[in-house]
This record gives C-alpha cells, structure tokens and sequence, in this order.
C-alpha cells in the first residue's frame, strides 16, 4: 500500500510517516500543501491519501474537491482534529471515503486504510451523531427519500446485515455473527447500497436508523 500524505503540520507528517513505515506502508511522498499534494497525487497515483482539513491557502475540503474535479479517482481518508458538522457533511459530499480524528488510537488507523482500500467508507465512531444529524437534515421531501431508499425492497437476509451495519458491524464480524463467509457478506452489501442508492455503509446505517431497523439493546 502506498500512501500520499498531505498535511501542513511537520510534526503531524513525520509522526504518520513513522507509524505507517513500522506497519509496512509505503509513504509515496508527504506534503505540506494542498496544491502540491494534487501534484503528487497525480503523477505518483498513490493507492490512498490521507488529507488534512484545516490547510492555509487551500485547505483539505478545496484540495478533495479539486482532485476530484481533476479526475483523480484515488481514496481519500480525511484525517483531521476538526469535529465540525459542516466538514464532515463537506468532505462526504466531496467524495472522501473516510473521515477520522488525529487523536484516533494509532492502531486503528491501518485497518482504517485496509478498510477504504477494500471500498468501505469509515467515518469516526466519535461523528456518528453528527452523520445522523446531517442527513436527517436531509430528509424533507420523504415521499423522494421513500423512492431512492427502498427499504421494502431488501431480502430478510439484507435487512439482517443491514441492522449489523447499523451496529458498526465490520464485514468479517457479521460473518461471524450470522455464521456465512465474508464474501458473502460482501455481496449482500454490494447489493444493499445497490438497493438503496447509496455509496457507503455510513449512509446506509443511517438509513437503517432512520427506517428502525437497528436493534434497540436495552440496559
């Protein structure tokens, strides 16, 4: 795995070069700025990149933007202190697949990067709150809403990992959960976000809070 870092902070960077290269990642290049992170970006073709949010000049939420208006399809992991809402709701929409906090336990972080890199998307156990509140925000025209989530369109075993996606079940740990292969479980999620019209499990756990479909553990 070869990870581009884009971070104004040199302490911050050479701390996550550190930490990646004693797990084995590859640091294709670490760079202070948002303009040249999209540099890097584009003639290194990293297998992920890890951004900042809060950048002079062109910050975190400008640089995804422009990756992706530049058609730079790489992964991108937000990784930042910033909690607010409005980042959270800015970087989603701007095709990140992840959004994280710098005071994370650094042994989470390179599942995090395992994770993107298999095509789920990660948003801090800390913002599922906020990610709640931000598409409930969303939703003031439920009759359209009703049209793009089909709901009633999932099989009892896709609402079943449904409610597990909920519960910020991994893959593996609904596998094991429901005793069937991690392939499997992989493929009735493909087919759940299919179904729902959405593009991550975040959105898709939302949807299964919203829709009661997450389990009410009581005590």
């Amino acid at each position: 795995m070869r990870v581009l870092l884009i971070d104004d902070h040199s302490l911050v960077r050479k701390g996550l070069e550190v930490m990646l290269q004693s797990r084995g990642i590859e640091i294709a290049a670490s760079v202070d700025s948002g303009k040249e992170g999209i540099d890097q970006a584009k003639s290194l073709k990293p297998d992920i990149i890890l951004l900042d949010v809060q950048m002079p000049e062109m910050n975190g939420l400008e640089t995804l933007a422009q990756l992706r208006k530049d058609g730079v399809e790489t992964p991108v992991l937000m990784l930042t202190m910033s909690r607010d809402e409005s980042d959270l709701q800015a970087a989603l929409q701007n095709g990140a697949q992840g959004y994280l906090l710098k005071d994370m336990e650094p042994d989470d972080l390179v599942p995090a990067l395992n994770s993107v890199l298999k095509g789920d998307n990660v948003v801090a156990k800390e913002l599922i709150g906020s990610l709640t509140r931000i598409v409930q925000g969303k939703t003031e025209e439920p009759d359209e809403i009703k049209k793009t989530t089909p709901i009633s369109g999932l099989t009892p075993r896709e609402h079943e990992i449904l409610c597990h996606i909920a519960e910020g079940l991994s893959n593996k740990a609904i596998a094991r959960e429901l005793d069937i292969s991690d392939g499997t479980v992989k493929l009735h999620v493909k087919s759940i976000l299919r179904k729902l019209d959405v593009h991550s499990r975040v959105e898709a756990a939302v949807i299964a809070v919203e829709n009661g479909l997450g389990r009410k553990k009581s005590g």
